[in-house]
């Protein structure tokens, strides 16, 4: 039994870079390794395709396809374009008109930390990202409601520098476990911090109510939150 390796004590070796590859699937797993090695980018494809799902025909312009169900479909009602700013950068995807905001950002967009499909009936939390610097849960958001409106993820979050303090709070505190809650957590854990400042905890609890932890890390988040909330508003 000597050499037995506890998990708290692999994390505690593996730090970081033990952490990074347990967050892979998180969306926010990608960025995190040593701090001084440390580099983030927000994961946004730009370069979509656009199919008519008539004919299958594919361009890498929309109007091309407008012009292309003008010439060959005239009868036939044109895809829906949904005009979206994701993570700071403008976007113009394809979308269904029932596609949920969630739908979007994996199959349009491929982003995929907030956009895996978990209770997908807004029960759960897990897919909240913020649309105009508030909670949403994507899975019950259309994508087209949110034209002209501020999307930000997991990825989007993690990848800005100012953010750092909480994603390495979230290591340090081993606050995602599992990692199916996590970016969920993570996106209302930025809301609860830019409204609070110096939230107590149970303003944290109370704002995170809505998102359920199966491994029931929840005094993990809190510590991580308030740990963050110190250096970044420190930081200001």
């Amino acid at each position: 039994m000597g050499n037995d390796v506890s998990r708290r004590d692999f994390l505690k070796v593996g730090g970081f870079a033990g952490f990074a590859a347990g967050a892979a699937g998180l969306g926010i797993g990608s960025i995190l390794g040593a701090p001084a090695e440390a580099h983030a980018e927000a994961i946004t494809v730009t370069d979509f395709v656009y199919t008519c799902p008539l004919c299958g025909q594919k361009t890498t312009d929309y109007d091309a396809l407008v012009k292309h169900f003008e010439e060959t479909h005239p009868q036939a009602a044109v895809p829906t374009c949904a005009a979206l700013s994701i993570n700071g950068t403008d976007v113009k995807v394809q979308v269904e008109p029932h596609w949920t905001l969630r739908e979007t950002l994996l199959k349009a967009v491929g982003l995929t930390g907030n956009a895996k499909q978990m209770c997908d009936r807004g029960a759960c939390g897990s897919c909240t990202v913020l649309v105009d610097g508030v909670p949403a849960l994507s899975c019950t958001t259309l994508a087209v409601e949110c034209e002209g409106k501020r999307i930000e993820t997991s990825e989007g979050i993690a990848a800005d520098a100012k953010w750092r303090p909480l994603v390495e709070a979230y290591a340090k505190h081993d606050a995602a476990q599992c990692g199916y809650c996590t970016p969920g957590q993570f996106t209302v854990a930025k809301y609860i911090i830019e409204k609070y400042g110096a939230p107590t905890d149970e303003q944290i609890r109370a704002e995170l109510a809505g998102n359920i932890c199966r491994c029931g890390t929840y005094s993990r988040h809190v510590q991580a939150i308030q740990e963050a909330a110190a250096a970044i508003e420190g930081g200001n």
